[in-house]
């Protein structure tokens, strides 16, 4: 139209009219209103179906007429299905639907430390609204390959046998898996009350969990002031399918602004089964074509670019770090399981927790066997690797041998001693839940099991040992404490006043009879 008025021969100021015409009509037209409203055409248990939203984008947020939520699914040619993120109760067919303009988001930033609310970023606890000025999509790409710096970085969980064993690193996704009832969230609650003297912001994503377990969990992380550097997002099991499948998109969401501030976030996903069945039913209620075990055929994918988006950013990105620990729960110890194998196949490592370890009293109940960490010993500081040595190994050998060595047959004397020897590093690796181990006393236990210092100590007597090193230990090593947080390897003269130590604890142990643990029937072979 342009070029055919410029070439008709029409006087300059009728042309000059025309087109100051124009923009006149682009300005009104850019000052309307326009408000795009659907009208829904069915529901069903927790999705509605929605006609009349031709514009509407996939994931978008959408109001409905009493005020309650939705997000947009499935884009059919004339349709659109509706996720709710409310109660459906008071939701009917031919009501009204109204566009946001908005992708699914939820409020970020430094007012959100210390509060509880659920997927969609509305309070749970009793300390008012939440007034954030900033926003997050919770579906955002992952950071590139190039922005990504090695996981070099060690996050101390306080436990022994993962520290030690089982390493995890600042922006690592490492599983956490086994059966139920085995001590899966017990650890990860233990690596967050372990971060209290730390620089770590800790978000747990509590996905299709009992209101009763989180708030055993909300209880603990208060009681130990756990709560003031940490965020708990809640998708209960009661609540709408939409809200558990959201749950763990919108935690990273808020992790991913504190780790472009240059911070360490660790963000626990309890857990990614519950979110895989939530994904199903949404998805069979939708229509989508099932595969195996009825799962969608991108149940992997809905994972992989959730743990994708863990990582450790370059410096000139921001610095910071998002760790991830997703937990699984398997079905009479099958690892082999659909659920279980595609998470494996996407984390860089598992904790397993054995049933038999959990049910005679071995805790935490880490089967090192079939626990590795992919990264291994590069994120662990120098002291450790000094002191750990062949220890997964000789710890490996020992419960092979203890199995043949109930059957009563004639053992040698490196049997036996090997046998001895795993005992107490068996003993060592036991923890209480909510009592986690400093990196001195860590080390200090780790150096007495790898040099022998224990092989005269009774078994009943461990716990007293480990007891007397939390007590005795003050701040007499400030230099040695200095040294193995810079990542520095400890000297021989270290290592000699530290066995010294040791051994003054030992000898006053063994010598006392009043230190024997009347509670522990250990039997030694």
């Amino acid at each position: 139209m342009k070029e055919l008025i410029q070439n008709m021969p029409l006087q300059e100021h009728i042309k000059e009219t025309f087109f100051r015409m124009k923009k006149v009509v682009k300005k009104q037209e850019a000052s309307f209103d326009f408000q795009e409203i659907g009208i829904i055409t069915s529901v069903g248990k927790n999705i509605v179906k929605a006609n009349g939203l031709p514009n509407v984008k996939s994931g978008e947020i959408v109001r409905f007429k009493k005020g309650q939520l939705g997000m947009v699914f499935n884009l059919n040619t004339d349709s659109a299905d509706i996720i709710l993120l409310d109660e459906a109760a008071s939701i009917g067919s031919t009501d009204e639907v109204e566009r946001t303009d908005r992708v699914m988001s939820v409020p970020v930033g430094e007012i959100l430390l210390g509060r509880i609310i659920d997927s969609v970023g509305r309070p749970l606890d009793d300390k008012g609204a939440i007034r954030s000025t900033e926003y997050a999509p919770i579906e955002q790409d992952a950071a590139a390959i190039m922005d990504r710096d090695p996981v070099n970085i060690p996050l101390q969980t306080g436990l022994l046998v993962v520290d030690s064993l089982v390493p995890v690193g600042r922006g690592q996704r490492e599983l956490i898996l086994g059966d139920r009832q085995t001590g899966k969230t017990a650890i990860a609650i233990d690596t967050i009350l372990n971060q209290k003297k730390g620089d770590v912001v800790c978000i747990y994503c509590a996905i299709g969990q009992q209101i009763s377990s989180v708030a055993r969990v909300i209880s603990r992380l208060k009681s130990s002031q756990a709560i003031d550097y940490s965020i708990v997002l809640v998708a209960s099991g009661d609540e709408a399918p939409g809200l558990n499948y959201i749950a763990p998109y919108a935690a990273t969401s808020i992790g991913e602004y504190f780790m472009r501030k240059g911070k360490d976030v660790l963000v626990i996903y309890d857990d990614l089964t519950q979110h895989a069945r939530s994904y199903r039913e949404l998805s069979l209620l939708m229509r989508r074509p099932p595969a195996r075990e009825a799962f969608p055929g991108d149940i992997f994918y809905i994972h992989s670019r959730l743990l994708e988006r863990a990582t450790h950013l370059k410096k000139e990105y921001g610095g910071g770090s998002l760790t991830a620990l997703p937990i699984i729960e398997t079905e009479a110890q099958n690892l082999s399981a659909y659920i279980p194998t595609n998470i494996i196949s996407i984390t860089d490592g598992q904790i397993y927790l054995s049933p038999q370890l959990f049910q005679g009293g071995i805790l935490p109940a880490v089967d090192v066997g079939k626990s590795v960490s992919r990264v291994g010993g590069k994120t662990q500081l120098a002291a450790y690797r000094q002191v750990v040595g062949d220890l997964r190994l000789s710890y490996s050998q020992f419960q092979e041998l203890e199995i043949f060595s109930r059957f009563g047959t004639q053992l040698d004397e490196n049997t036996k001693k090997t046998l001895t020897r795993g005992r107490r590093i068996r003993e060592i690796l036991k923890q209480n839940q909510y009592e986690p181990y400093s990196v001195l006393e860590q080390i200090i236990l780790l150096l007495a099991v790898s040099r022998g210092l224990l092989d005269e100590v009774p078994i009943n007597k461990i716990s007293a040992f480990k007891k007397r090193i939390k007590e005795d230990i003050k701040d007499n090593f400030s230099g040695i404490t200095e040294k193995i947080n810079n990542n520095k390897t400890l000297s021989s003269d270290d290592k000699e006043r530290l066995s010294y130590f040791i051994q003054e604890i030992t000898d006053s142990i063994v010598k006392d009879t009043d230190y024997a643990d009347a509670g522990d029937n250990s039997q030694e072979n």
